[in-house]
């Protein structure tokens, strides 16, 4: 790796890296050139086993001279995936298997003919989509976070410098620290890991302090039900979240930053290892970066997966090798954090984004979004939706639009009930909220917030009683148990909800269990505890007709909660085949003495409500529809 010393080295080098890239994307080299998925989704769906076929294939037809393959990170359509991607056409193959190699290379390759049964296909209009950035899940999508996923090597520093790596850093040298800071204020960007505090002030804060050692910390420590947003960045594009962080530094006056990422993101953490590696050797990190003498160092400390490590005070704890708990505020961390020195704390997406504002500009940035959230968002949309994956949009884009347009609307016909945004600290916004903005304020203002970016769309088929119940039950697994109000209040929130899912509820539960919410609410110590009886409260008042139909009349109208359901066969439709009977694991349905009004010869069955386990097995195999929950 040769060393880049001074900022005209940069120049050079950037210059070289993007003329290189911009050739391969846009065929000038005369080569074709597949990229491969390289995410963790699509390695668990065997895209490593993809690529190292396509690798033998070209090596085997003799192709080095006209083709080559290289990983990428996550495209974020991660339903569709693994994907293959091929320049210069742009041409998108989606749902690829490793038997697709051979056609891809045969047909593709050499052939030069598009393969169309594995292009993606529009759910409306049933054509086949050849291009990225015509499907309608990527059409109103703005990559600024995700800049340079699914197009660069997250292990390759070239194609990092060549899309854009650095520039935002040696802009950042050439200012003075105040200056940064004060760029950062002008974007309006705001912490992207879940409260929204300007990150500008933050850094203000740390930069008034008069210390001798200062720190930056990433907080990497994803822990929300669903998210994956923090962990595809570092997969996609590590390089960009260290240029971010190095900026910071910078501002501030740190010469040491810290990552903190979970120890369940193997893959994220080596290409952060691999980035770091590279970037010294190439004199990127270290001492005098560019012949600036401003100089940054990176560390890496693994996370053991507690959620409560997501709260940066409880973080800095983790760090220091102590019990991952919070402090009390004040002093804030830009005072007095990691080892009692000033430190900023900001989430990998907020890092990100950074060398973006000093790439293209504060006034750029500023300009997507609405009037108090700038910029863009980065969502794992999941749950009940067509298109589950990640995606960036612009702040003030509307709820209905992140779920039924780019989300591709609720599978099998079903009817949107609600989508539970932020996580366990979030709460449930339903059909009267489609059309609301999505930024910081206005999700608060509905008793939701915008959280770390997790998105789960639930349709008519989910209980939010049950909901409700299952973001409990890991906030009580994950509380630290310092403070008593977040320690007890959980618990005994979990209780009630608890008897009420298993039909032993009361009209008084409903009572009690908003009266612990609120003082959970207002006595805790951190955000944990503080926003933990969002989800209680949001359900509660957008879906109180479930509360009491499970405490008055003891039903739950969307029959899932098992111990208030009944399994019925309804004699006009049975025709007395058995499946059922055959495939009931609980011995729990028999023959009766009536005859099937659908074949006289044959008896129909019945379910033994005292034996029957409720596991679904009978509806499943019935195929006349003849079994029932009441």
């Amino acid at each position: 790796m040769e060393q880049i010393k001074t900022r005209q080295d940069l120049e050079n080098k950037v210059l070289k890296c993007t003329d290189c890239l911009t050739k391969k994307l846009n065929g000038q080299d005369g080569k074709k050139h597949l990229v491969v998925c390289g995410g963790t989704g699509c390695i668990s769906s065997q895209s490593l086993d993809i690529l190292a076929e396509l690798e033998k294939l070209i090596k085997e037809n003799n192709l080095e001279d006209r083709c080559t393959v290289n990983r990428v990170g996550c495209f974020g359509f991660c339903s569709q995936g693994p994907f293959v991607k091929v320049f210069p056409e742009d041409r998108l193959y989606r749902a690829v298997k490793v038997k697709d190699a051979a056609r891809i290379i045969e047909e593709d390759v050499i052939g030069g003919r598009c393969i169309t049964d594995l292009l993606y296909e529009d759910p409306v209009t049933h054509e086949k989509v050849e291009k990225q950035d015509d499907i309608n899940f990527y059409k109103k999508q703005i990559r600024i976070a995700l800049h340079g996923c699914s197009l660069i090597n997250p292990e390759e520093l070239d194609e990092a410098l060549g899309f854009g790596a650095f520039k935002g850093l040696a802009r950042a040298l050439t200012m003075s620290q105040q200056e940064v800071v004060t760029e950062v204020l002008n974007a309006g960007i705001r912490g992207r890991g879940g409260a929204g505090f300007p990150t500008g002030r933050k850094w203000q804060f740390a930069l008034d302090q008069h210390n001798d050692e200062k720190y930056v910390v990433c907080n990497g420590d994803e822990g929300d039900p669903g998210a994956f947003m923090d962990r595809s960045i570092l997969e996609g594009n590590p390089v960009a979240v260290i240029e971010g962080m190095m900026i910071a530094g910078y501002a501030i006056g740190a010469k040491n930053g810290y990552f903190y990422v979970r120890a369940e993101y193997p893959i994220a953490v080596q290409r952060l290892r691999i980035a770091i590696d590279e970037l010294e050797k190439a004199g990127l990190l270290g001492d005098n970066i560019l012949g600036s003498g401003f100089s940054f160092r990176c560390h890496i400390r693994l996370g053991a997966g507690a959620f409560v490590c997501g709260e940066e005070t409880a973080l800095l704890n983790s760090i220091e090798g102590r019990r991952g708990m919070p402090r009390p505020r004040p002093p804030f961390p830009a005072v007095k954090g990691l080892w009692g020195k000033p430190t900023i704390i900001n989430n990998v997406e907020t890092l990100a984004s950074v060398p973006y504002i000093l790439r293209e500009g504060a006034a750029k940035f500023a300009s997507i979004g609405t009037e108090r959230s700038k910029g863009t968002k980065v969502f794992a949309l999941g749950g009940k939706v067509n298109n589950v994956g990640l995606v960036e949009v612009p702040m003030g884009t509307t709820l209905r639009e992140l779920i039924f347009d780019i989300g591709g609307g609720i599978p099998n016909g079903k009817k949107f009930k609600a989508i539970q945004t932020g996580g366990p600290s979030g709460g449930c916004l339903t059909e009267k909220d489609l059309d609301v903005e999505i930024d910081f304020d206005s999700l608060v203002a509905r008793g939701s917030m915008m959280g770390s970016g997790g998105a789960i769309v639930m349709d008519e088929d989910n209980c939010m009683v049950d909901v409700a119940k299952f973001y409990m039950e890991f906030i009580c697994d994950e509380s630290c148990g310092k403070c008593s109000p977040c320690r007890i209040g959980t618990k005994r929130m979990l209780e009630i909800l608890t008897k009420i899912t298993e039909g032993r509820g009361e009209p008084s539960d409903i009572d009690d269990l908003k009266e612990l919410a609120n003082a959970t609410k207002t006595n805790s110590l951190c955000a944990l505890g503080q926003t933990a009886a969002n989800p209680v409260l949001s359900t509660m008042a957008n879906f109180m007709d479930e509360y009491v139909a499970h405490t008055r009349d003891h039903k739950c109208p969307a029959h899932v909660c098992k111990k208030m359901i009944t399994y019925k066969i309804l004699e006009d439709k049975c025709i007395g085949c058995s499946m059922c009977a055959r495939n009931c694991p609980a011995s729990a349905i028999s023959k009766t003495e009536t005859p099937s009004m659908k074949n006289p010869k044959m008896m129909v069955y019945h379910i033994d409500p005292s034996k029957c386990i409720k596991c679904g097995v009978c509806i499943s195999n019935c195929k006349f529809g003849a079994i029932t929950k009441e």
